[in-house]
């Protein structure tokens, strides 16, 4: 029998309903978490690099981690929303080629787990205030992870099991575009996977070819067939990926980072932070200070 295990799980960070109003107006907002709302009442709008959904009632909206954004709302906005962490076994995410927002129909069941997760999670809400610059600081993480490691074993299993039910709903095959795993040979999963867990270890491409048992080019260019991006381009996209993480998340200085993330200095740091985002680390945390939930 071959058995089928689930490599993704689930916690939560915060769950609430809220009323909004003009002052949700975000620009550029990315987060280490997910997102998901169901509207209930009122009208806004979230948008991407490349699409833009009208926030409307019935509906259910989820932006993965790492999903560059805009939230607006022009005049009245109910929502239930949640905010979630995701881990896997691999380092990689469910949706790491989704990174996109997500909007489907909400059904009654929907609607049921959304008022479950609030009622056996009370206090689990933004309390102190809607504005990022406020309530994105790593003491607020951690109040809420001790939250979770408070949970009673039925209420913790309840709770994983809801957000898995609510991230199913956007793995359908009209709204996911799934990358067959089994095509992919096991020696580049091997790569990738060793690439997510070892970040801050040194991670040059003749490295990753050697426990591939294979020579540096044929490596590099069956990397780049079955992952779209050259070995260094996706190891530098990973490390930047964590690094933002972490800038949003700790208050690690940048040369913290820097080591964490397996880079050899701060200058070069610096350097492919800016070539993979397009802004330096110092410009990114100003517009972290605004823009994070």
């Amino acid at each position: 029998m071959i058995k089928r295990a689930l490599k993704h799980t689930y916690t939560l960070l915060n769950v609430d309903h809220v009323n909004l109003g003009p002052k949700w107006n975000y620009k550029n907002v990315i987060s280490p978490y997910f997102r998901l709302y169901y509207i209930d009442a009122g009208a806004g709008e979230i948008s991407d690099i490349s699409t833009t959904l009208s926030l409307e009632p019935g509906f259910l909206y989820m932006i993965p981690s790492f999903t560059l954004c805009n939230l607006i709302c022009q005049n009245h906005l109910s929502q239930y929303f949640i905010q979630f962490f995701e881990e896997s076994s691999d380092g990689i995410s469910l949706f790491a080629h989704n990174r996109c927002i997500f909007k489907v129909k909400a059904t009654k069941v929907d609607m049921l787990n959304f008022a479950r997760l609030l009622e056996i999670n009370p206090g689990r809400g933004i309390n102190r205030s809607d504005n990022p610059r406020i309530y994105e600081k790593n003491i607020f993480y951690k109040e809420y992870q001790e939250l979770n490691n408070q949970q009673n074993m039925a209420t913790f299993i309840e709770t994983h099991g809801i957000l898995l039910q609510l991230a199913s709903r956007f793995l359908t095959p009209e709204t996911f575009k799934h990358k067959e795993i089994s095509q992919i040979p096991v020696k580049i999963l091997n790569a990738i996977s060793y690439i997510q867990l070892n970040l801050h270890q040194d991670l040059s491409v003749t490295n990753l070819a050697e426990k591939a048992n294979q020579h540096t080019d044929y490596f590099s260019r069956l990397f780049q067939q079955y992952t779209g991006e050259r070995p260094l381009k996706y190891i530098h996209e990973k490390r930047i990926e964590r690094a933002q993480y972490l800038m949003v998340t700790t208050q690690m200085t940048y040369a913290e980072i820097a080591i964490q993330t397996g880079f050899e200095n701060i200058f070069y740091f610096s350097k492919i932070f800016k070539k993979v985002t397009g802004m330096s680390p110092g410009n990114y945390k100003k517009q972290i200070d605004f823009v994070s939930f």
